[in-house]
């Protein structure tokens, strides 16, 4: 699988992300060609790109050149303007999911309906060219998962359309909810709305799978704080096949019917949970409880913990995320005295490790046969290799 790490040292804004992507193998005339299919003037726009030091570190920086006055633009007209254009569906689609999440957050702070936001420095040319080509970018890499590193709050204040607000301005706040921050870090706008919404929207703010390194991208700021390089790092990496991505989902449940936390097993396992078990306790006031525990994967995550809230007494579900070193598996039909039995074979670099009889199999023949349980296991071990 491959994945992307945005390691987000100084910050982030669009600017510095297409100049990350650009440096980790895209190629700038497929971005110049692909933004000329938006609906704006081509003659009022200039792109460039050029490699510059921030701190010793050397970065590429992008830059968009503006020909004409900026127009500021309401969130219905960028959604109409994008909708229309030539890009391919999922430049498209990428797209139209960041600007909502920045229309959203703007609606917010100001207290209106979100087909009413006025986008100022987000409606210019240039941000909606750092938005559409972030995307643009993306599709060309085809990453299938992307992470972030905690992004630094900064402080002190900026100067805007609205006047002067404090860092991060509110709408960044808006959109940082929900993701790890830092504040080891000094003054000065780090991460702009932007930077914030590409993240927000399309990024998980957790760390990452262990991943083989394939190449790093650097964009500049264009800034040059004095105590870090103003620097944005994106990895491009693999994650190895014999590490499986996955969530630990608990609760603790001590005012339940035992009868319904035995149907909660079997909807939880029927709704993806890759497994499901509850451990004993004794929880405060001395009372019996148990430890609901779920395994699942990162897609059902937020399913499964709706699923718990719904059918459970549960008022909270705690998560994190794991990794697990797993074997091939896969369910074959064998030959045996006893007829046609499917057996799990596992495997380990094509090497068979364990051949084990599956219990349903092994339950119907003996049901069938009035035969004991367990001897059907011994047969069907012996004449297929199992252990």
């Amino acid at each position: 699988m491959n994945i992307l790490y945005f390691d987000c040292l100084a910050g982030i804004a669009g600017d510095m992300t297409i100049a990350a992507l650009v440096d980790l193998g895209v190629p700038f005339p497929l971005l110049r060609e692909q933004l000329a299919l938006l609906p704006l003037d081509a003659s009022s726009y200039r792109l460039h790109i050029k490699q510059v030091e921030r701190r010793h570190v050397t970065a590429l920086h992008f830059d968009v050149e503006v020909s004409e006055r900026q127009h500021h633009r309401h969130y219905s007209d960028i959604d109409g303007m994008i909708r229309k254009s030539l890009l391919p569906e999922n430049v498209k689609y990428v797209s139209l999911k960041i600007f909502r999440r920045l229309a959203e957050a703007e609606a917010k702070v100001h207290g209106v309906g979100i087909e009413d936001v006025h986008f100022h420095e987000v409606g210019a040319i240039d941000s909606i060219i750092d938005v559409v080509g972030t995307a643009i970018c993306l599709d060309h890499l085809g990453a299938e998962r992307i992470y972030t590193s905690p992004l630094p709050y900064g402080s002190g204040f900026v100067e805007t359309a609205h006047g002067r607000l404090p860092v991060p301005a509110p709408a960044t706040a808006e959109l940082l909810r929900g993701m790890a921050v830092h504040f080891d870090i000094g003054a000065g706008e780090r991460v702009t709305p932007t930077g914030a919404a590409i993240l927000a929207e399309l990024a998980e703010s957790v760390p990452p799978p262990a991943m083989h390194i394939k190449r790093v991208g650097c964009g500049a700021g264009t800034k040059d704080f004095s105590d870090v390089p103003n620097v944005l790092r994106v990895v491009s990496g693999e994650v190895r096949d014999v590490s499986d991505d996955v969530f630990v989902m608990e609760t603790h449940i001590d005012d339940m019917n035992p009868e319904v936390l035995g149907f909660l097993m079997e909807h939880l396992l029927a709704s993806g949970a890759l497994d499901v078990a509850f451990s004993p306790l004794q929880m405060k006031k001395n009372r019996p409880g148990v430890r609901l525990t779920i395994i699942c994967g990162r897609d059902k995550r937020d399913e499964l913990a709706r699923e718990i809230l719904h059918h459970s007494t549960a008022i909270g579900v705690r998560y994190y995320p794991v990794e697990r070193a797993v074997l091939e598996r896969a369910s074959e039909e064998r030959e045996t005295s006893l007829g046609p039995v499917r057996v799990k074979v596992t495997t380990e670099a094509g090497t068979v490790v364990r051949i084990a009889p599956e219990f349903e199999e092994c339950r119907r023949i003996a049901e069938e046969r009035g035969m004991p349980l367990i001897d059907v296991y011994r047969i069907i071990e012996r004449e297929t290799g199992g252990q």
